[in-house]
């Protein structure tokens, strides 16, 4: 088989799996390690997620445990063992962690015993028995915050470690989810003994108050009403507390392209999401600012916040790598047959050239007319086969080739010139 045709065969394969990579750009799949979350609300918005893209999306999430070696879920995702994980927005900075975006709003809620004294906020809180959450936990932090505010301590109050005998106050740090609030409250033991805490009148935002202190010293979270009747027959009045968005995160390795996708997606299927849980997700396709989240914004987040879509290469860049390997090896390789193939032709044609002129040297003036006819039947039988092998591309017609017929045809009309001078002789 002649080289031509060998490359020809060569080069319609990678033009094949070109296509084939091509083609399968339109249906680029990506399957998500989330973080399996730890309260139970966000487990079953984690779980939903999951279900639909599984049902409405070429793309999967995967719900993944927390390994015990990882203290929490953000330690995993920086280790990397995860893809994406939830955060709360009121969380600490962390170094490798990326806001994806905001999912839903956490609200604060503040519930306290009947038979408890609640004048203002501050003689509830002084003395009180405290169910706030682990320490570090996102509604512990907001605990402390309104503390400073009201010039107390923390050891002004005490923080319950369990829910064995009922707390005076209960912090409670949940989306707007008359379900998931009456099953905390019912968890916690104080369905029937509760009353909801306003940090305030609805008219004192933007006043001074302590929810705008609140919201000055930590700009992630923003003034919140829980209207009246919100959980059935409570509460009674208006409820003024602190909310702050519940956010995707990821670690900074994925690709911008993929994340720029995944939110698209999840806000592509908002309807889906919502129709289960309509309070939680009903802003989910909202503008968000980069300057109110905690962690860094993933460059995927930003290029979406700006509609700055991902080129056809920053999505592909996967399948674009693989076809530039697959064009180099097989230039690398092609032109490493190339040299073998010119290496064999320029062999064949020395043979050529010692053969001719062997015959060259065994004959002279003196030979005989019929030594000096056999020697021209030779390079005439050399010259056909050099002819037959030019014609099976075994040689090229190079510069060495045309040297070769230059140098036999030579040959030849030397030996006819003796055998013309003998004949006269």
């Amino acid at each position: 088989m002649g080289l031509g045709m060998t490359f020809g065969k060569t080069y319609s394969v990678l033009v094949l799996l070109a296509l084939a990579l091509l083609g399968g750009c339109g249906e680029q799949r990506n399957t998500f390690r989330l973080l399996d979350p730890a309260q139970p609300f966000d487990h079953e918005i984690a779980t939903k997620l999951a279900a639909v893209f599984e049902q409405n999306s070429r793309h999967r999430i995967e719900i993944v445990p927390l390994p015990a070696d990882y203290e929490t879920p953000l330690d995993a995702l920086e280790a990397g063992y995860a893809d994406l994980a939830f955060a709360s927005n009121v969380q600490p900075y962390r170094e490798g962690v990326t806001t994806v975006m905001p999912l839903y709003p956490t609200v604060l809620h503040l519930v306290y015993r009947k038979d408890r004294p609640a004048d203002s906020a501050k003689v509830l809180l002084r003395g009180a028995t405290v169910n706030a959450g682990p320490a570090g936990s996102a509604s512990r932090r907001l605990l402390t915050d309104i503390l400073e505010g009201l010039e107390l301590r923390e050891d002004d109050v005490t923080f319950a470690e369990s829910t064995a005998e009922l707390p005076d106050v209960s912090v409670l740090y949940l989306p707007i989810s008359p379900e998931s609030i009456e099953g905390a409250l019912e968890e916690a033991g104080i369905a029937d003994e509760y009353r909801f805490l306003s940090l305030g009148e609805v008219g004192d935002i933007g006043t001074g108050s302590l929810v705008d202190r609140a919201v000055l010293l930590n700009p992630r979270l923003s003034p919140f009403v829980i209207p009246v009747g919100t959980y059935g027959e409570i509460p009674r009045e208006p409820v003024l507390t602190l909310a702050a968005d519940k956010l995707l995160v990821s670690a900074p390795g994925m690709a911008a392209a993929v994340v720029y996708d995944l939110i698209g997606e999840i806000r592509r299927l908002q309807p889906a999401l919502a129709a289960t849980h309509p309070l939680s997700f009903r802003d989910l396709g909202r503008e968000f600012d980069a300057s109110g989240s905690t962690f860094v914004l993933h460059p995927g987040a930003q290029a979406f916040t700006h509609r700055d879509e991902p080129t056809f290469l920053e999505r592909y860049s996967g399948v674009a790598e693989v076809l530039v390997t697959l064009v180099i090896g097989l230039i690398s390789g092609g032109y490493a047959v190339i040299q073998i193939y010119n290496r064999r032709r320029k062999n064949r044609i020395d043979g050529f050239y010692r053969d001719v002129m062997a015959i060259r040297d065994s004959i002279n003036e003196r030979s005989s007319a019929a030594d000096r006819a056999v020697a021209v039947d030779r390079v005439r039988k050399l010259q056909n086969e050099a002819f037959e092998l030019l014609m099976r591309e075994k040689l090229a017609a190079d510069e060495s080739f045309r040297i070769f017929v230059t140098l036999s045809n030579d040959i030849v009309a030397q030996l006819k010139q003796w055998s013309t001078k003998g004949a006269k002789q």
